[in-house]
């Protein structure tokens, strides 16, 4: 399995949310720190997907396979399909 790397910001405010106890974050601040995780990481998420498509429709062994990944690609990536080839 590879690696995957993020932000320093992100990590950091995984480490204040994980111990905002010791802290002394108040409920609203971890909230708060909580929703921006949650859009970093969602963030994260979907350039992991579109990487894993990228690759699909670049490493797949037949012409058929290669083209059903370019058009998932692109459908996740909001190409219309009248700006494709």
């Amino acid at each position: 399995m590879k690696n995957i790397q993020i932000k320093q910001e992100l990590f950091i405010k995984l480490i204040q949310y994980f111990y905002s106890e010791e802290i002394g974050y108040d409920n609203e601040e971890l909230f708060d720190l909580e929703r921006e995780i949650k859009s970093e990481l969602q963030k994260k998420l979907d350039k992991v997907s579109m990487r894993s498509y990228y690759t699909a429709y670049k490493t797949a062994p037949t012409e058929q396979e290669r083209e059903e990944a370019r058009k998932k690609y692109l459908d996740e990536r909001g190409v219309p399909e009248s700006f494709r080839w």
